[in-house]
């Protein structure tokens, strides 16, 4: 199939594209009216809705499950129809909120920031991109619209949601070892100061002493590579 050659083309965020053809008006946007997942091709006074349907990525319900074990809420915020939306929502058990614009899913995030909460986004969607860059921190996967890939402060490869639990676990991890490094090092200063102003360090001791919790420090951060198996 040789795509066709279109001129002036417009982008409406969250409603679709208009451009010409031939000099004929073409679009491809969202319908004005539609309880399942569509779009509406419109070609001169011409227009049909053609109707798909989503799948769950690979891993969703354990990924979802995961991020509960962890104490995270998780939740839907989708462009799609209320049908679509709920079909997915009840086989992942989530709450979710429908036919939402880029400007509602950032109000989305914002609500939940004004709440206390920190808040993770994850999505793949041209629509997904403001949204992603108003979040505490955004995950978006490889398979992603380009500009929800440059919005993402990180890209996880594949399309499997796995990735999300396992990026999240291992944050946590690290700020536990950044916090168990902190205090290896006042307790290494807290020790050692007072000794070496009491004369009781030789500088031999000293080096040794400065050498060897420096490897300690770094052996430490070295279990983190446990942390994404």
């Amino acid at each position: 199939v040789k795509p066709a050659e279109l001129i002036d083309v417009v982008e409406t965020p969250g409603e679709g594209i208009d451009a010409r053809w031939n000099g004929t008006p073409v679009s491809l946007k969202r319908p004005k009216s539609a309880e399942v997942s569509s779009v509406e091709l419109r070609i001169g006074t011409t227009g049909r809705v053609v109707e798909f349907s989503d799948r769950l990525r690979p891993h969703a319900r354990s990924a979802i499950d995961a991020m509960r074990n962890m104490g995270i809420a998780c939740s839907i915020v989708s462009g799609d129809q209320p049908d679509a939306v709920a079909d997915i929502a009840r086989m992942l058990n989530m709450k979710a909120q429908v036919r939402a614009l880029p400007a509602d899913k950032i109000a989305a995030v914002d609500r939940l920031t004004a709440a206390g909460k920190t808040v993770l986004m994850v999505g793949d969607g041209l629509n997904d991109g403001p949204a992603l860059a108003a979040a505490h921190a955004s995950l978006a996967p490889g398979t992603a619209s380009d500009v929800g890939q440059q919005m993402a402060d990180a890209v996880f490869t594949g399309e499997a949601l796995d990735a999300v639990p396992v990026t999240v676990r291992c944050a946590r991890r690290t700020m536990s070892v950044v916090r168990q490094n902190f205090a290896l090092a006042i307790g290494y200063n807290a020790l050692a100061v007072p000794a070496a102003i009491a004369g009781f360090v030789t500088p031999l001791v000293a080096a040794v002493a400065m050498s060897l919790s420096s490897i300690i420090v770094v052996g430490n951060s070295l279990r983190l590579m446990r942390s994404a198996r």
